[in-house]
C-alpha cells in the first residue's frame, strides 16, 4: 500500500489527484491533505479518504476545520509549521500542488527524507531548481514532473540518451487572449483573463496562461529539470492543446506526446510510476480531431517569454526574483491596481533593479538565500507598483 500526501488538495491539481486515489482506495493510505481557505472541501475529502491529518494554511480557520472534522478521527492543524510537519510525515509519495513560492519548503522537506515528490509546483524549480535537485540527491528522494509539458518531455526521454537530444519544444495554448489585437490587451480585465479556452484551472494559473507567465515559468523549469542549454528550449503556440511537448533528436526525429487536455494523465503517470496504468481520460479520435495547428510564440504579445530567456541566462537567484515579482504583479492585476500589460513591465523593472544580485550565486545557494531574494523582489515590485523609487 502506497502512503501518500497531497499538498494543495483543494486546488485543481489536488482535486484531480484525489479523484484518482478515490478510484482505488485500497491501494493508498492517505497520510496528509493540505489546503487553503476551502476548509469545507478539505474536511470532506480528509474524512472520505481517512487521512491522518488535514492542514489548512490559514491559522484563523483552524477552529472551523476542527469542527468539521469532529468525531472523524482525522487530526486538524493549521499554519506554516503544520505544513512542514505534514511534509515530515512518512508518506512515500507526495504531490506538491501548492501554488506559488509557498510550495518550495514543504517540497524540500519531503525530498530530504527520501520521498518521491510529484511536482506540480513549477515555482519550486524556477526559484531553486538546483537546490531541489541537490536535496533529492542527498536525501535519496525522487522528483517526478506533473506539469503536462514536463511530464510529456520526461516520458519522451525514457530510454533515450540525453546526449542525442537537440531540442525540446514546449507547447502553449496561448490563453484567453491569443486572438486579441495587441492594442486591446491593456484593457483586458481579470475576469476575461481567467477564462481559458481549453483547460479547467484556477484563477491565478489561468491568468498566468493569458499573460504567458505560466509558459515563461515552464521554460525556466525545463532548463532546471532536464539540465538543458536554454538555446535548445523552444516554445510554440498550439491552440488545440493536444500535443504537450516534443523532443527533437540528432537524427532529425521528433517525439511528440499527444493527449487530451486532462491533468489526470500527467498526475496518473507520476502516481503509478514506473508502471503505466489505465486512466479515466478521453481517448482521442484522430479523424474527428482532423488537424493540429501551430503559431509562433511572439514576444511582442507575450513579453514574459523574453524575460524567461533573460532569467535562464542570468541563473542564480534571478528565478526566485522573477517568480516573486510575477506573483506581486498578478495580485495587483487581480485587485485592479494595474492593467494587464503592466504585469510584465513590473517584472522587467524588478529584474533590472536587482540585476546586480542575480547570477552571482549558482550551485551553492540555500533556502535562506532564496527566501531573502524572494522577499527583496516582492518589496521592490510593491514599490514599483506604488510609484516609489
Amino acid at each position: 500500500m502506497r502512503r501518500v500526501t497531497v499538498f494543495g488538495a483543494t486546488g485543481s491539481i489536488g482535486r484531480n489527484t484525489l479523484d484518482l486515489i478515490a478510484r482505488a482506495p485500497q491501494e493508498y493510505e492517505v497520510v496528509a491533505l493540505t489546503g487553503g481557505r476551502n476548509v469545507a472541501q478539505l474536511a470532506k475529502d480528509a474524512k472520505a479518504l481517512r487521512a491522518k491529518v488535514a492542514v489548512t494554511a490559514e491559522e484563523s480557520l483552524l477552529p472551523e476545520l476542527r469542527a468539521r472534522l469532529a468525531g472523524s478521527g482525522v487530526e486538524a492543524a493549521a499554519g506554516r509549521s503544520a505544513l512542514l510537519e505534514a511534509a515530515d510525515r512518512d508518506a512515500d509519495w507526495v504531490m506538491s500542488a501548492i501554488v506559488g513560492a509557498a510550495g518550495l519548503e514543504p517540497g524540500l522537506r519531503a525530498l530530504s527524507r527520501g520521498a518521491t515528490l510529484a511536482l506540480a509546483n513549477k515555482e519550486s524549480m524556477v526559484c531553486a531548481g538546483r537546490l531541489m535537485l541537490r536535496t533529492a540527491r542527498q536525501g535519496g528522494g525522487r522528483l517526478l514532473p506533473v506539469d503536462s509539458e514536463h511530464s510529456a518531455v520526461f516520458q519522451a526521454l525514457i530510454g533515450e540518451d540525453m546526449a542525442a537530444v537537440e531540442r525540446v519544444i514546449i507547447t502553449a495554448s496561448g490563453g484567453a487572449f491569443r486572438d486579441w489585437p495587441l492594442e486591446k490587451l491593456a484593457s483586458a480585465t481579470p475576469a476575461q483573463a481567467a477564462t481559458h479556452p481549453n483547460w479547467d484551472m484556477g484563477q491565478r494559473i489561468t491568468i498566468d496562461s493569458a499573460s504567458m507567465f505560466n509558459k515563461a515559468l515552464e521554460l525556466i523549469e525545463t532548463k532546471e529539470f532536464f539540465g538543458l542549454d536554454p538555446a535548445r528550449i523552444e516554445t510554440v503556440v498550439h491552440p488545440e492543446s493536444m500535443i504537450h511537448a516534443l523532443v527533437g533528436f540528432n537524427d532529425g526525429a521528433l517525439m511528440a506526446h499527444v493527449g487530451p487536455p486532462d491533468m489526470r494523465h500527467a498526475i496518473g503517470f507520476a502516481l503509478h510510476y514506473p508502471e503505466r496504468r489505465a486512466l479515466p481520460v478521453e481517448r482521442l479520435d484522430l479523424v474527428k480531431l482532423g488537424s493540429l495547428s501551430f503559431r509562433p510564440a511572439c514576444e511582442d504579445r507575450w513579453p514574459a517569454l523574453r524575460l524567461a530567456r533573460e532569467v535562464m541566462s542570468a541563473g542564480g537567484l534571478s528565478g526566485a526574483q522573477f517568480n516573486a515579482a510575477k506573483e506581486v504583479a498578478l495580485d495587483a492585476f487581480i485587485d485592479g491596481r494595474i492593467r494587464f500589460t503592466r504585469m510584465a513591465e513590473v517584472v522587467d523593472e524588478v529584474l533590472t533593479r536587482l540585476s546586480s544580485n542575480a547570477g552571482h550565486i549558482d550551485d551553492e545557494f540555500d533556502l535562506d538565500m532564496v527566501v531573502k531574494a524572494d522577499h527583496l523582489a516582492r518589496v521592490t515590485a510593491g514599490e514599483i507598483i506604488a510609484g516609489r523609487t
